[in-house]
């Protein structure tokens, strides 16, 4: 192997830190060109913009599944409901309701927004609860494309319907208190 000089190691250097710049690395040189703010000034805008389209879906899917628990809860809430008066019942929902912010991203309008519709049939129960999601702009268009909209935003619902009593069970809810009371 050949020594290299002091002459031909400068040059080696020279060659060598330019040959190893790439677009996400850029070694320490005598000059410096800035490249790393333009790869900034392109990347973070992009980083975060990716951010929030992911962000928002979760949101979105965090507000239906606390929809869809109280709705859930506000059944078996009516099933053993022995007054008739389900105000209560629509009370507890929207106490539970309270666990999604009052954001746009989860949910807009606040507590006065959700519209709750409960009704007991026999041995069925109905429960649907709307409220509204003001999503990002980008997310907004194509959300408002696939799914329905007014003028308060993105309308998020979540209907339940279920059998609280089976048909193997005689006699109402009234005839159970009364023979274990």
């Amino acid at each position: 192997m050949r020594r290299l000089s002091g002459q031909d190691r400068t040059r080696w250097r020279a060659t060598s830190s330019r040959s190893f710049r790439t677009f996400f690395f850029t070694e320490l040189a005598e000059s410096t060109s800035g490249q790393a703010t333009i790869e900034a000034a392109v990347l973070l805008p992009t980083l975060m913009l990716v951010i929030a389209l992911l962000v928002q879906p979760v949101c979105i899917i965090y507000t239906r599944a606390a929809m869809r628990s109280a709705a859930a809860e506000a059944a078996r809430a009516i099933a053993t409901d022995y007054d008739g008066d389900l105000s209560d019942c629509r009370s507890y929902v929207l106490r539970r309701l309270e666990a999604v912010p009052d954001v746009p991203l989860f949910h807009s309008g606040g507590a006065s927004d959700w519209s709750i519709s409960l009704s007991r049939g026999g041995r069925d129960v109905n429960v649907e609860v709307v409220g509204h999601v003001r999503p990002l702009p980008l997310l907004g268009v194509a959300l408002a494309a696939f799914s329905e909209s007014d003028g308060k935003g993105i309308v998020l619902r979540e209907s339940l319907r279920e059998e609280v009593r089976p048909s193997w069970i005689r006699g109402t809810y009234g005839d159970w208190q009364r023979l274990w009371a």
